[in-house]
């Protein structure tokens, strides 16, 4: 045991010999005595370790072997040294366990040494087996370590895994069907039919598993001895107390016998000795005999079954109201006179079968006569009527709607009124912008022309062009080198330039383009068989009143009837009139540098309502009360014919990518073509509450995708149509705003709106007010601006907020108080915290170029003294003219319409200081 002892040790603590570079490997071809010297050196080291062990074995062979009675003298531990030493094994293998005990187990090694092909020993340790102690004893005898792969992963392959070596397990050989019926028959011990998933081979089972797998399947124990109902252990009870729990004396009740069930004990031992308690009663016979008969239940082994899958419910009866109460509500009660219609009525024309009766008590009511046949009736109900199975579709509204974008993300857009243009007499019929956005043309029932700033409201222009016709339209000439205004009053296109206006070089392109047509060698007249001339259907002239001529009315085109509509063609020559009165000549062409008049229908299909030229094609829109027909102008000849399906159009407008059209109708619809899809509206829309009157695009569609359209009912309404290039995605329509400040009367509203050409500002024209201009304040919110209101103050601050009816919120605001021209002082400035200033109460509003803000010469600003401070009246706000980008005219009133005096009072300065308050700067 010592020498084994020994052997072990010296064993661990060797080590092998490093590898032996390749040219070293075979000595350089010099094999004689290489093994010799390996074996000497071997022993020297093995000499060596000896010697190093012999006092630790000594002291170990002394403590461990005290007492036994053989102590190994010096001269046998030298043998069992040299015996050592020479121990030698075969080159194939050898074992290290001699002079060990073979049946120690714990003494045994658990390796072999073997000699690698360069002749030095190589250590082979044996497998592991787990035991009961081990931490991987749960794990089992695993032989195939793939895990948890499927073995279907090698179906492919002639292995089904790897043992713990890395040596492939090749699949197990299969029976022929022949083995597989012989092991049906004779069943092997341990058959289970199952195969193993690591292994691929049968499945099989000891005895003691299949006992253990029985037992879980009768819900047993599976261990032997185990008893899941053990023996309650008195973990308290069993422990003797040597002291009382509690000290306090029993009491005497405790021990001493109740008296109250001492006399209940002698009470029943009374009645039992006279008879009245009987301990035992014999039954009589009729109990004796019913006790006798066995009874069965005929439904116990029934089992209920199944509805069938049709199987409906029948419908309950409604709950009873309060008409059915025995004591109900004094309303429910019928008077004399119901009483006796009810009961002079058939039965099937009674709303009721019974008449509402009021008792004080249900136990007054009397039986119900028609009880049986109400329920007669009912049975008749569940058994002969036929009952269906309605599905009912449960659907979210909501996913039924389209999934629109937020105006809020939509912006910017009109959301309030911002300017007024006041002047005209009676209504505003119609209303144009300027090619670059300065003017705004406007004509009414007055027969006049205005022209007027866009962004001051500021009139800068008129002409009466008729005392007795209305101005019907007026358009501006679609090109920036020239300011001509078409105008139609009556039978007459007046060709107006506003000479006051324009630059000497615009005034003499503008004239230059109307006077062409007097150059121009027309054709000769055309002549009948009876050699007439044929009267022409347009006559070319200049006005006949020199006064017109001196305002800039250059040119009149009368026609034959009244003219309603007129539309120029992009590029500015040519421009189409509408007169529904006429027939053949309702749609006219006109050339401007030819002075030329073209009627390209001789006859239409109904009576013609409007027109418009395509954007980018030679094509052309004419629209009748029902139907818009496009014509090919260049190919002579019917291109599409849309059906908008509307009772009465009244005006259309061409999208400027050109494959949208937008209808609007009498009838409150507003219709939205896609000419690439069908001859049907892509979109009906129908949100007023009167007629449609006009309907417009915004021209700059790509930076500003809106469209509006003007109502009798007031309003107009702004909607987003995104249109994309892409034929594969349709529009995009999203309501936007409705803009209610327009009056009704006489059943009409806002009779003309146009779209600003590079802003999203929106003017119209009223049946009662001037035109108005709609803009959006959001774009100058925190930007520091300029308000003068009605009472002569001049303010300068930030705008915080604003509002639908334009009341403004400054901060930081510093009042100037302007001085007449004579004052050689300068303007001073008060500062001031946060202002809130009511929208009747601003003048204008103008945004202010802080970096010339220092440099204003406000003394040079003219106007009227108001005790100690200034009034700018409107005729001024366009000064001090460079400083100020934009202004806005908020005013909804004048002071005459509101019944106050004029803001140039000092009553009404005092009557508006009270609209101008400031307010307390909040902490920030």
């Amino acid at each position: 045991m010592v020498l084994a002892t020994q052997n072990r040790k010296r064993k661990a603590a060797s080590r092998e010999e490093p590898a032996l570079p390749p040219r070293e490997e075979l000595a350089n071809g010099n094999l004689e005595g290489i093994l010799s010297e390996g074996d000497e050196s071997d022993d020297s080291e093995e000499v060596e370790f000896d010697g190093e062990d012999e006092d630790e074995e000594d002291d170990e062979d002394e403590e461990e072997e005290l007492d036994s009675d053989e102590i190994p003298s010096e001269d046998d531990e030298q043998d069992i040294r040299d015996q050592l030493r020479n121990l030698k094994t075969t080159d194939s293998k050898r074992s290290t366990n001699a002079g060990a005990d073979e049946d120690d187990e714990d003494l045994k090694p658990n390796y072999t040494v073997t000699t690698d092909a360069n002749g030095n020993e190589r250590y082979v340790y044996r497998e592991i087996d787990p035991v009961y102690d081990s931490d991987d004893s749960d794990a089992g005898d695993a032989k195939n370590t793939i895990g948890d792969i499927p073995l279907s992963f090698y179906d492919s392959y002639p292995h089904i895994g790897y043992d713990i070596n890395g040596k492939k397990i090749m699949r197990p050989a299969k029976g022929e069907a022949l083995d597989a019926l012989l092991d049906s028959i004779e069943l092997p011990e341990g058959w289970t039919g199952l195969t193993d998933p690591q292994t691929g081979k049968p499945l099989e089972l000891s005895r003691d598993e299949l006992e253990v797998l029985r037992k879980l399947t009768r819900n047993e124990a599976p261990g032997e001895g185990y008893d899941p109902y053990p023996d309650m252990v008195e973990w308290f009870s069993s422990k003797t107390e040597i002291m009382p729990l509690s000290a306090a004396p029993e009491p005497k009740r405790r021990f001493v016998p109740s008296k109250h069930e001492a006399k209940r004990v002698m009470k029943i031992v009374r009645a039992i000795k006279e008879g009245r308690i009987k301990p035992w009663k014999e039954p009589s016979e009729e109990d004796q005999q019913d006790d006798d008969v066995q009874r069965y239940d005929v439904w116990a082994d029934e089992t209920p079954r199944a509805d069938h899958a049709m199987n409906m419910p029948a419908p309950k009866l409604p709950p009873p109201g309060y008409a059915e109460s025995y004591h109900p509500p004094p309303e429910y009660l019928p008077d004399a006179l119901e009483r006796k219609a009810w009961e002079q009525a058939d039965e099937e024309d009674r709303e009721r079968e019974y008449l509402p009766t009021d008792h004080s008590a249900l136990r007054r009511v009397p039986g119900y006569e028609k009880f049986i046949k109400e329920r007669f009736e009912r049975c008749l109900d569940l058994y002969l009527a036929p009952r269906v199975r309605r599905s009912k579709l449960n659907i979210d509204p909501e996913s039924l709607l389209p999934k629109l974008p937020s105006p809020d993300d939509l912006r910017p857009f009109p959301t309030v009124c911002a300017t007024l243009y006041r002047g005209h007499q009676g209504r505003v019929r119609c209303v144009s912008v300027s090619p670059t956005g300065t003017f705004i043309a406007s004509g009414g029932d007055d027969g006049t022309v205005r022209v007027w700033e866009l962004l001051s409201g500021r009139q800068l222009y008129s002409v009466k062009l008729s005392s007795e016709e209305a101005v019907n339209a007026v358009k501006w000439r679609p090109t920036r080198d020239t300011l001509i205004i078409a105008a139609a009053a009556g039978e007459t296109v007046y060709f107006i330039t506003p000479l006051a206006l324009c630059s000497p070089e615009i005034e003499q392109a503008s004239k230059d383009v109307i006077d062409a047509g007097f150059g121009y060698a027309a054709k000769p007249a055309t002549t009948n068989a009876g050699a007439e001339r044929k009267i022409p259907s347009s006559v070319w002239s200049r006005p006949e009143s020199q006064k017109l001529q001196d305002q800039g009315v250059l040119l009149t085109c009368t026609m034959r009837a009244t003219i309603k509509v007129i539309n120029w063609h992009r590029r500015g020559d040519y421009l189409s009139t509408v007169s529904p009165a006429a027939t053949s000549t309702a749609v006219a062409i006109h050339t401007l540098t030819k002075h030329l008049t073209q009627h390209p229908f001789r006859r239409l299909k109904g009576i013609a309502q409007t027109c418009s030229f395509h954007p980018t094609k030679p094509l052309f829109f004419v629209a009748t009360r029902q139907s818009i027909r496009l014509y090919d102008l260049q190919q002579q000849k019917l291109d599409k014919e849309l059906k908008p399906g509307a009772r009465w159009i009244s005006s259309i407008d061409v999208h400027p990518g050109g494959d949208n059209l937008l209808v609007g109708s009498y009838d409150r619809r507003l219709l939205w073509h896609d000419m690439d899809l069908a001859a049907t509206p892509y979109k009906t829309l129908r949100y007023h509450q009167k007629a449609i009157r006009s309907v417009r695009y915004h021209p700059n569609s790509g930076q500003y995708p809106l469209f509006a359209d003007a109502s009798d009912d007031g309003s107009l309404q702004i909607f987003h149509g995104k249109v994309v290039g892409d034929s594969l995605e349709n529009a995009l329509i999203v309501p936007l705003k409705v803009l209610k400040g327009h009056k009704v009367t006489g059943e009409l509203g806002v009779l003309d709106v146009e779209w600003h050409p590079r802003e999203p500002w929106l003017p119209g024209a009223n049946a009662l007010r001037p035109s108005a201009t709609t803009m959006s304040l959001n774009q100058y919110m925190n930007k520091k601006i300029l308000i003068i209101t009605v009472d002569g103050r001049t303010l300068m601050g930030t705008l915080v907020s604003c509002d639908q009816v334009t009341n403004l919120v400054l901060k930081d605001t510093i009042e100037r108080v302007i001085r007449p021209q004579d004052d050689p002082e300068e303007s001073s400035e008060t500062p001031h915290g946060l202002y809130m200033i009511r929208g009747d109460n601003v003048v204008v509003c103008g945004l202010v170029d802080e970096a010339m803000d220092s440099s204003i010469d406000w003394t040079k600003v003219r106007g009227e003294v108001i005790g100690s401070t200034k009034h700018v009246s409107n005729q001024t706000t366009g000064h001090p003219g460079r400083y100020i980008k934009v202004t806005i005219t908020a005013t909804a009133q004048s002071a005459a319409e509101r019944g106050r005096p004029a803001p140039w009072d000092e009553e009404a300065a005092a009557d508006t200081q009270a609209a101008l308050r400031p307010l307390p700067v909040p902490d920030t």
